[in-house]
């Protein structure tokens, strides 16, 4: 049985996924990106190795996706995160027509056909705003965690709305409304809200053509799901294998590769 490993070099996080030719999932891992892209990738083949028992030869492709796909020094080939995201978008989810992914640095919409292909997509990645690092930034001002603000939004009885799109205003802001005694739970609604509202933005610039699945690190946060929800008026697909979608792609080209070099050969 041969292998593939999939691995997302994202800003924040990086994850890894390991395939068989079968197309089925083997093991799969994340770690924090930190400072050094190649170190969190090969402690991700590390972990993946170790997971599942395969022998590192007989991993026959790596494929790299994401911000440092290039930087990881073992990777063989090198596919953009986009076509990745739908492509594992539509692996875990097979009626996904629309995908939104919410990274560290940037937020995309994809439109995907039925093979998982990419239609059209449209990108913010302009600044800060509309990302997972916008959320992380503004809650870790407030010293929580991802979980400890979305345990919180889920409390708000009326959300704060935030004005501010520049990260460190937003944050500003924040920290006003918090000095004015307005509910920590009203304004963490309002930091989700804030990036949901910017990615339904988004969506509609592209079309919503349903199935919508939502990928990436903040996929994972109810709230998020729940406001998405709530201003599309539509069910969004979301597991917590979603943040994986971009390694999952990945390794679905890989194995797709050596099925070529099998019948070319």
């Amino acid at each position: 049985m041969d292998y593939v490993m999939g691995v997302d070099a994202g800003s924040t996080y990086t994850k890894g996924v390991l395939m068989n030719e079968d197309r089925e999932i083997v093991a799969l891992d994340v770690t924090l990106t930190g400072a050094n892209i190649n170190n969190a990738a090969e402690t991700i083949r590390r972990k993946l190795l170790e997971k599942s028992g395969i022998k590192e030869t007989d991993v026959k492709l790596v494929v790299g996706t994401g911000y440092g796909r290039y930087i990881i020094r073992f990777g063989n080939i090198q596919v953009t995160e986009i076509s990745c995201h739908a492509r594992g978008a539509h692996y875990l989810f097979p009626n996904t027509r629309t995908v939104l992914d919410i990274g560290g640095q940037d937020m995309k919409v994809i439109k995907v056909n039925e093979r998982g292909d990419v239609v059209d997509f449209v990108m913010n990645d302009k600044c800060a705003a509309g990302t997972g690092r916008f959320v992380e930034t503004i809650i870790k001002s407030f010293g929580l965690n991802f979980k400890d603000a979305n345990d919180l939004a889920l409390k708000s009885r009326r959300g704060i709305a935030l004005s501010s799109t520049c990260t460190v205003f937003a944050q500003t802001e924040a920290m006003e409304h918090l000095a004015i005694g307005d509910a920590i739970e009203d304004i963490m609604y309002g930091v989700f809200k804030s990036v949901i509202t910017r990615a339904v933005g988004l969506i509609t610039r592209v079309g919503l053509t349903p199935e919508l699945t939502f990928t990436g690190g903040l996929s994972l946060n109810p709230i998020a799901v729940k406001i998405l929800e709530t201003m599309l008026k539509t069910k969004v697909n979301h597991s917590d294998m979603t943040m994986f979608a971009g390694a999952i792609g990945a390794a679905l080209y890989g194995v797709e590769k050596l099925e070529t070099e099998k019948y070319i050969g």
